[in-house]
């Protein structure tokens, strides 16, 4: 696979890959709400954008049905979303790879080869008020915790986009 060819991605200049556990509530939530503002702001042909788990324990599976919910009250389609595994090939696909929470993080730095370009990093260090750095687990909560998840999403995508705009 060449750095251009990223599947279902297509050819892309900037490369973005958020990551959770399972790949059913943070991550593929980050990966629909950075899409639609990428796409309201005109420059989604110049960016990748994908979601994944540090576990394999959804992989094939939709999003999960509350945080599909969660999206759609604010406009975000999640139904075409699959959960998947991140990838040693990863690491070399993309430019930016964003832990949802510090487990994550520790997870992908010890996943990370020595030679990979992409840049692993917390999502909330892009949050315009930087007050948590982890992006809580909605799974074993009610409504409200993803409602939350969406405002910190929501927020740390358009300081992100704004970043990724500045360099195109």
């Amino acid at each position: 696979m060449t750095q251009k060819e990223i599947p279902g991605l297509g050819p892309r200049l900037y490369r973005v890959l958020f990551v959770c556990t399972g790949n059913i509530c943070r991550s593929p939530t980050a990966e629909a709400v950075f899409r639609h503002m990428a796409e309201q702001a005109g420059v989604s042909a110049s960016i990748g954008i994908d979601s994944a788990g540090t576990h394999d324990y959804h992989v094939g599976d939709p999003p999960d049905a509350r945080s599909v919910a969660a999206a759609k009250t604010r406009g975000f389609d999640m139904s075409a979303l699959r959960a998947r595994k991140v990838r040693r090939d990863d690491f070399n696909v993309f430019d930016l790879i964003l832990a949802m929470d510090s487990d994550h993080h520790a997870h992908l730095m010890a996943l990370r080869p020595n030679d990979a370009k992409a840049e692993v990093r917390l999502f909330l260090d892009y949050h315009p008020e930087k007050r948590v750095r982890d992006v809580p687990d909605p799974y074993y909560g009610g409504p409200e915790g993803f409602a939350h998840v969406l405002d910190l999403i929501e927020a740390a995508s358009a300081s992100l986009l704004a970043e990724i705009k500045r360099g195109l």
